[in-house]
């Protein structure tokens, strides 16, 4: 089992995957006790989907019966270029390109492949790419892929945070690759410093109802009532906890072909923005993340910016 790990790790390198970790099956007893007193507080907002299948959610065994073992992979998604018109209409990192989950599922797909020509056909196999009840920074964290930072992403020691995390949920009992890591965040604050709505309230302690990206992504409601200037720029999701993270500074440019913006998403201005109709909006978006938002959700972080100067 140990060979088996080693290899699965090895390949999934050769494939062009950042980091891969390996993780027994069971119980999150420490996480799921964090998540339950966020979700006591309110914190998730309108994102009832986090109230639901929470017992399969803590414990993998019971979304997929038979899983012995967690393969989790990270996926580079940092830019060369950063979209956004003077700072204005800014858009986050991940949702450059075509749609992640697409991107990553296929590559993991060709991953679960190798496996077989090792393993034979399994049965029982999943793929999760932030489709599922799946704690996803949990798993990549007993990997050891990284750690929790204060701005509550997956932070890699040496690579950053502008990762896509994926599993394969296996049948098979691996031998675990890595040990979990302790936080290295240290005394900096720069990330609670920089949050421009306060959202993160305190280390580790993040308040979706507050966060940009929840705003322009998850809710659904109206704007009216906050202050566009607060936003800085961000039209879709937000990147600023990130950004200022000095971890970020190991970031390199991802070289997935997938993940790159198009001429004309590079090219739009303000004012074309702000005349995007929804033939413009399927155009730019049809294959991209973005589509979470939709058009009209789209349209109205537009026009709310506009508001901000």
């Amino acid at each position: 089992m140990s060979a088996l790990s080693n290899w699965i790790v090895a390949e999934a390198e050769q494939l062009g995957f950042d980091a891969c970790g390996i993780a027994s099956a069971r119980a999150l007893d420490e996480e799921s006790a964090l998540v339950e007193q966020w979700l006591d507080e309110g914190r998730e907002g309108e994102m009832g989907y986090l109230t639901r299948n929470r017992e399969k959610r803590y414990d993998p065994r019971l979304l997929v019966e038979g899983t012995k073992s967690i393969v989790t992979v990270l996926y580079n998604y940092f830019p060369k270029q950063q979209i956004g018109d003077n700072g204005r209409y800014k858009i986050a990192k991940y949702a450059y390109g075509a749609d992640y989950h697409d991107v990553l599922k296929r590559k993991m797909r060709q991953l679960l492949e190798r496996i077989d020509t090792q393993t034979g056909k399994l049965e029982g196999t999943r793929i999760f790419v932030d489709s599922a009840p799946v704690l996803d920074r949990a798993w990549a964290v007993r990997c050891g892929l990284g750690f929790i930072g204060k701005n509550t992403t997956l932070i890699h020691p040496k690579k950053g945070s502008f990762f896509f995390i994926g599993h394969l949920f296996l049948p098979l009992e691996l031998e675990e690759t890595g040990k979990t890591m302790a936080n290295h965040c240290g005394r900096c604050t720069k990330c609670i410093d920089a949050c421009p709505t306060g959202a993160l309230e305190a280390p580790f302690r993040i308040d979706a109802r507050k966060c940009i990206s929840y705003l322009t992504i998850e809710y659904k409601g109206s704007l009216e009532g906050y202050d566009p200037k607060r936003f800085n720029g961000w039209m879709y999701g937000c990147d600023t906890c990130q950004d200022v993270c000095p971890y970020n500074r190991f970031s390199l440019p991802n070289i997935e072909p997938e993940f790159q913006p198009s001429e004309q998403l590079l090219a739009m201005k303000e004012e074309d923005w702000k005349s995007l109709n929804k033939e413009g909006f399927e155009a730019l978006f049809k294959h991209s993340a973005m589509q979470r938002a939709g058009y009209e959700g789209l349209k109205r972080n537009i026009v709310f910016l506009s508001n901000s100067k």
